[in-house]
């Protein structure tokens, strides 16, 4: 009798296991738990758990396994550049979730970001912005004529852009460039820029790669720079891939590294 009860109680306990086989290929069992754990890894990455996943991903992994065995039948899984595949696409992997759990374990708070936020504007916006025209030519002798011609009257800086600048870009605008900061040109056109401030026209043409410029700085007024809301996701982004590269060099320097 207790033998009797004994294996009662045994099939009982072996129920849930049986269970949670919800389908098998050529013997080698498919679980609740592996579909439970594809369905939260699609979850994860945006889709809805319902029933119509849930039947679509027991079919995908029926047909995974199918060809999977194929694979192995053939010996693919001993084909040594094979292996070395797995091997790298489990590196990967690894890799991946090693990074994600330092982010996650670190991460970046609001108090920091504003900081790098407020260090970064700083720096932007040390230097003031400039509305600048010019006129390029290509010798010095035409620019230095163009210079006396327009501060004596003769000729309006737009229209003498808009006739002989070799600039296709600005000169059909009456040579503007718009507005920017000086370091965005050439060093010779931004030093110049600096020097001319608001209203100020070059006295002596300007050299550089380009050829000769003339040039006139109409505006000038402080840098602006986007709010710390418009540009939050770029700058944790930045931050984070700064975070895992000193986590990253971290790794390293602990490291005991051989080199043969």
């Amino acid at each position: 009798m207790k033998r009797l009860i004994f294996i009662a109680a045994a099939c009982t306990l072996a129920l849930p296991l049986h269970a949670q086989t919800i389908a098998s290929v050529n013997g080698e069992a498919i679980t609740q738990d592996k579909l439970d754990s594809f369905v939260a890894l699609l979850v994860g990455q945006g889709a809805t758990d319902s029933d119509e996943l849930r039947t679509r991903v027991k079919q995908e992994m029926i047909n995974r396994l199918v060809a999977v065995q194929a694979a192995r039948k053939a010996g693919l899984d001993k084909n040594p550049e094979i292996v070395q595949e797995i091997e790298l696409a489990n590196q990967g992997i690894l890799v991946r979730a090693l990074m994600t759990d330092h982010l996650d374990r670190n991460p970046i708070s609001d108090e920091t970001l504003k900081a790098e936020y407020e260090k970064i504007r700083a720096e932007e916006t040390k230097e003031p912005e400039y509305k600048v025209r010019h006129i390029l030519v290509k010798e010095e002798a035409e620019a230095t004529a163009l210079i006396a011609d327009i501060k004596a009257g003769r000729q309006e800086f737009a229209e003498a852009a808009g006739k002989v600048s070799i600039d296709p870009g600005s000169g059909k605008n009456g040579g503007e460039l718009g507005w920017a900061p000086a370091a965005n040109y050439v060093p010779e056109f931004a030093e110049a820029v600096r020097t001319l401030g608001k209203g100020g026209m070059s006295e002596t043409p300007v050299e550089s790669q380009f050829g000769w410029h003339v040039i006139l700085v109409d505006d000038e007024r402080p840098a602006s720079f986007p709010e710390f809301e418009d540009i939050r996701t770029q700058l944790e982004e930045m931050m984070r891939q700064q975070q895992l590269a000193s986590f990253q060099q971290a790794l390293l320097e602990k490291a005991e590294i051989t080199e043969n």
